[in-house]
């Protein structure tokens, strides 16, 4: 049996929880198609020595480097996804291991594929913290195994979405290029290394970025209805960035061109080795090859990376401070360059009435912002005079990230419990907000920050991506809510006039200042998180409360009268 097969039948259950002699009577499970992330970063990732995974310049681009600082590899330790699913489990306690089990499909994958245990523990939560094989898995998260050894087929389909994908069951990994050197890979890892076109293609990464939940009475009955809690894999079907149309547009790209880009840094095309021996030099039969994607999974969670940047140690994170430092400075060069533009346009002063046009255009392939709830963006619009002093803000926030309104304190909208802000065409008042964002209601129509209780969008403004159409076949599961009276909505941007009268005393010249601003963590789905009390959630908080709460900026304008 292979040292690996050895390993997991020996160690997959916990010790403490299953006496030397069980464990010797119990039948061996046969050995999963998947491995943990250090197998494979012996051989795929950069050494001194070695010329493998560089770029021209010499940079270092080894898969396991650059995914070990991603959010895909801190999907179990994510100390904010804990939080959120405790507080799940206590808004409805009955169903906690169906909570627990919806969740870690996509946060513990390979754990999920061998079967999630609690261990007689009463949670399944328990393989985070387990010493054993399967916690290992589980702790892992989203890594090289699971995406490299899917199967092609189903993928794109619903069956194959919330984390519904099939592992191929030969131990094939499945990669870009044709005709691959398998010995080194089946002789260290058992694993063959195999071409598959579907890696490149968006339907994969929709198996886990199209999640449906099921839908729960406060009383924790099932309705036996399901909700979309996010769906970014089918707004970019319906989107001209779509690969897969018939016709094709200029903007045509696919998750995995924004997310894992085939080009280095300074956008020349990588073409490099994709594998070095475990002693830390090259594979003369391995020749260069192109394309090659950087695996450094781009998205727009500064926060929480920066919370594994400052507190590694106590959250177990599998990389060093320097390189989740690194994927903030990724994540963040992508927010501010290719994630949104915005535009000052009809821009009138009479007197002290000012008034002018903002243009928000998404430049991404899904909605802005995307995918699970607690993300929003919005504007911050300052005017001054002359001598700096400020006339007019909305949208500006305190320390806290929280919103603030005219009177400078955070506005009601911020708090838990607090009114929901609508969709707006026009801001005339400092109380009054360009909000982007989706809130969920309860199965009585009433707004909730409770995933379980989700039943449908209570509003949904999100920026639609460019090409978004209500007539295509994916237009029911992606439709905005809350913006039907609003002309200017459309595919692609939206435009929010600003409408206001400064005072009469105002006199000379004026100058303008508008920001795209987003947080990953909105301020109000904090405070509402905050109002429950778990050790999980009082971990997160001092966290939270330690970290800078600074919005990350998207686009800026500035204009002066």
């Amino acid at each position: 049996m292979h040292l690996s097969a050895l390993l997991f039948v020996v160690t997959l259950f916990c010790p403490q929880e299953m006496g030397a002699e069980a464990a010797a009577d119990a039948p061996a499970p046969p050995e999963p198609p998947v491995e943990i992330s250090t197998l494979c970063g012996r051989c795929h990732s950069s050494a001194p020595r070695a010329s493998a995974l560089r770029d021209a310049s010499g940079r270092e681009i080894g898969p396991y480097d650059l995914w070990q600082s991603s959010m895909m590899a801190a999907s179990a330790r994510d100390p904010l996804w804990r939080a959120v699913l405790s507080a799940e489990v206590d808004a409805i306690p009955s169903r906690q291991r169906d909570i627990e089990a919806t969740c870690m499909r996509c946060h513990t994958p390979m754990a999920d594929r061998i079967g999630l245990d609690d261990h007689d523990t009463g949670s399944l939560l328990h393989l985070l913290e387990c010493d054993s094989r399967l916690g290992e898995l589980a702790r892992d998260g989203v890594s090289c195994t699971v995406c490299h050894g899917m199967s092609p087929e189903g993928l794109g389909t619903d069956a194959s979405f919330s984390s519904g994908f099939v592992l191929n069951d030969e131990r094939r990994m499945f990669g870009p290029h044709e005709k691959p050197f398998t010995m080194p890979m089946r002789h260290h890892t058992s694993f063959t290394p195999s071409f598959g076109e579907h890696v490149m293609r968006s339907a994969m990464c929709g198996s886990c970025h199209t999640v449906e939940t099921e839908v729960f009475t406060a009383a924790g009955d099932d309705t036996g209805a399901r909700f979309l809690e996010q769906a970014p894999y089918l707004e970019w079907r319906n989107s001209a960035f779509d690969t897969e149309r018939a016709e094709t547009r200029a903007q045509a790209a696919s998750c995995q061109a924004c997310h894992m880009p085939t080009v280095d840094v300074d956008g020349v095309p990588i073409e490099t080795r994709i594998a070095r021996n475990p002693g830390g030099r090259d594979f003369p039969p391995v020749r260069p090859r192109s394309p090659f994607g950087r695996h450094v999974f781009v998205g727009g969670n500064t926060l929480v990376l920066s919370m594994f940047r400052d507190h590694g140690e106590a959250l177990g994170a599998p990389a060093p401070p320097e390189a989740y430092q690194a994927t903030i400075d990724a994540a963040r060069h992508a927010l501010r360059h290719d994630t949104a533009r915005l535009a000052m346009e009809d821009i009138t002063r009479d007197g002290s009435s000012l008034s002018f046009d903002v243009v928000v255009r998404n430049l991404t392939g899904h909605k802005l912002p995307t995918a699970h709830p607690t993300r929003r963006v919005w504007l911050r619009v300052l005017v001054r005079d002359a001598r700096g002093e400020l006339l007019f803000a909305s949208g500006d926030v305190d320390e806290a990230g929280r919103i603030l309104g005219g009177d400078g304190r955070p506005l009601a909208s911020e708090t838990a419990g607090g009114p929901v802000q609508p969709h707006r065409r026009r801001i005339a008042s400092p109380d009054e907000v360009a909000l982007w964002r989706a809130v969920m209601a309860d199965v009585d129509g009433q707004p909730t920050h409770t995933l379980v209780a989700g039943a449908r969008w209570f509003v949904d403004n999100r920026l639609l991506p460019l090409g978004w159409s209500p007539d295509h076949v994916e237009a029911s599961r992606t439709r905005p809510v809350g913006v039907d009276d609003d002309p200017d909505f459309r595919a692609g941007q939206d435009r929010v006039r600003i409408e206001l009268q400064l005072g009469a005393a105002v006199d000379g010249p004026l100058s303008i200042e508008v920001d795209l601003l987003y947080q990953s963590l909105s301020a109000r789905w904090a405070a509402e998180l905050f109002e429950r009390d778990t050790a999980e959630i009082r971990r997160f908080r001092a966290l939270y409360e330690g970290a800078d709460r600074t919005p990350e900026v998207l686009a800026h304008g500035s204009a002066g009268l």
